[in-house]
């Protein structure tokens, strides 16, 4: 069998340069990289990614054709490629983070953003030029007939610039993220638009994480593209090329995250935790410092519920632990200060010296969320709207009696929301009232849910989420449903 090509974004290890000019190699940090690094230990796969820091740039320029595997790194094959630092911004940073991220996520300040002028359409050629330096990289290293998968929103032109160049290979596009209705979707340029769509839709297959996406993207490319759709079949044919829909919900892999969360440290911050805490309920969430995981409202309705519920005073903590995002962006720099400026009012209001109401924590560290996660008795998990949500499925794992407190757009909740408390993440005061019914969940009710949220969340773990879109690739099919 070829090898498979894996693209994105981010790839398997980044570096960084010491003052001295030595570089140090550490793994990739994400989920999506966590995910994959550990199928592509399974497959024979080599993986196309961009340099994404002076490090990363200083390693390629070392390596013969950016080959990390060829330059001495035990990366296995990765292909890191030094795209021109100020294409990369434009492309990252200002289309694919600022203009992509937020129409799928429905971010806008519709009266005062988006606004598409000659500066934005100078940033776009940059979003084109990046998506041009994969494709190529892609056509040169792919065996004939092999397979490609190109990942997520960063590279939505990829298929269709590499179809150009090699129309033998079987390539198939994943959106990590929830997409945007149409009439959302249309605020974009009518040109830019149509160009995303079309450069999806030249792949053979284009895969999603739930119908509700994958839906979505098939009404974008009918009434945007006026492509034909065929929903039962789920395709579309658009200039005389179709391309199936696939619908693969990515899992956990239960055993590999026990055995993480397992290990000396993550015990050691459990025993920190609970001295800190005592025997008092712990409410938990588990973030980024994004804008689509809805942290400010979570935070409102903790606080609407001390102020419902006197008799919870010094009975609960909520340990809220917020990891800091895209800080280049003016926009999540000002998220992450009104996420601590609602933590402060929490502690002032309700705080003294025998009981922290909120313990917020802003510096990432994988151990300690993983210890927070065992010691939960409520996960709150409240996006504005999410791809999936893997902290969702993660909580119910480690945590066998803990009740989850889940937004209906998260995607998670296609799968989960039968066995959550399902809530409108606009909703205070329902997510308030929420928190109460989880905290009040009878023991034995919390573990049946808790039985079954654990059977969802490892139903289909990376290894198998990747092997069958591999299956849908070679066969044509559009995936489990």
């Amino acid at each position: 069998m070829n090898t498979v090509l894996l693209a994105s974004n981010r790839g398997p290890v980044s570096f960084t340069l010491a003052e001295d000019g030595s570089l140090t190699m550490r793994r990739g940090g994400g989920g999506m990289v966590s995910g994959l690094s550990e199928v592509v230990k399974e497959t024979d796969v080599l993986w196309v990614c961009a340099a994404l820091s002076d490090g990363d740039r200083g390693a390629v320029r070392l390596a013969p054709s950016g080959r990390l595997d060829q330059a001495g790194y035990d990366t296995g094959p990765v292909r890191m490629l030094d795209i021109p630092p100020a294409t990369f911004h434009r492309a990252y940073n200002a289309v694919a983070n600022s203009t992509l991220w937020f129409v799928n996520h429905l971010l806008y300040d519709t009266p005062n953003s988006p606004q598409f002028d000659m500066r934005f359409r100078r940033e776009w050629e940059s979003y084109q030029d990046y998506n041009a330096a994969f494709a190529l990289a892609l056509a040169e290293e792919a065996a004939h007939g092999a397979r490609v998968m190109i990942q997520d929103y960063h590279l939505t032109l990829a298929p269709a610039m590499l179809r150009v160049e090699r129309p033998d290979l079987r390539i198939a596009h994943f959106s990590h993220t929830p997409w945007a209705p149409p009439e959302y979707f249309s605020l974009l340029p009518d040109a830019i638009s149509a160009e995303l769509l079309s450069g999806i839709l030249g792949a053979d297959h284009a895969g999603f994480l739930t119908v509700r996406w994958a839906s979505a993207f098939m009404d974008c490319c009918e009434v945007l593209l006026g492509a034909q759709v065929d929903r039962a079949e789920r395709t579309i044919t658009y200039e005389g090329r179709t391309t199936r829909i696939g619908v693969h919900a990515l899992g956990v892999d239960g055993d590999a995250l026990w055995a993480r969360a397992l290990e000396p440290d993550v015990e050691s911050h459990m025993t920190a935790l609970r001295e800190r805490v005592g025997d008092r309920k712990l409410i938990v969430r588990i973030d980024r410092t994004e804008l689509s995981k809805n942290i400010v409202r979570g935070l409102s309705a903790y606080k609407q519920f001390l102020t419902d519920h006197p008799e919870w005073h010094g009975k609960v903590t909520h340990l809220a632990f917020a990891y800091p995002s895209r800080h280049d962006l003016p926009e999540y720099r000002e998220y992450t200060a009104a996420v601590q400026r609602s933590a402060k009012e929490i502690e002032d209001e309700f705080g003294g010296e025998d009981w922290d109401p909120l313990i917020l924590n802003v510096d990432d560290d994988y151990a300690r969320s993983l210890a927070a996660y065992r010691m939960a008795d409520v996960l709150l998990v409240n996006p504005i709207r999410d791809g999936m949500n893997l902290v969702a499925k993660e909580g119910p794992i480690l945590a066998p009696t803990c009740a989850l407190v889940l937004s209906r757009e998260a995607g998670a909740a296609a799968e989960l929301g039968a066995d959550a408390i399902v809530v409108n993440p606009y909703d205070v005061s329902g997510t308030a009232n929420a928190l109460f019914d989880a905290l009040m969940l009878p023991e034995e009710e919390r573990a049946k849910r808790g039985t079954r949220l654990r059977a969802a969340a490892t139903a289909l773990p990376p290894s198998r989420w990747f092997a069958d879109q591999l299956a849908a690739l070679d066969h044509g099919a559009s995936g489990p449903q």
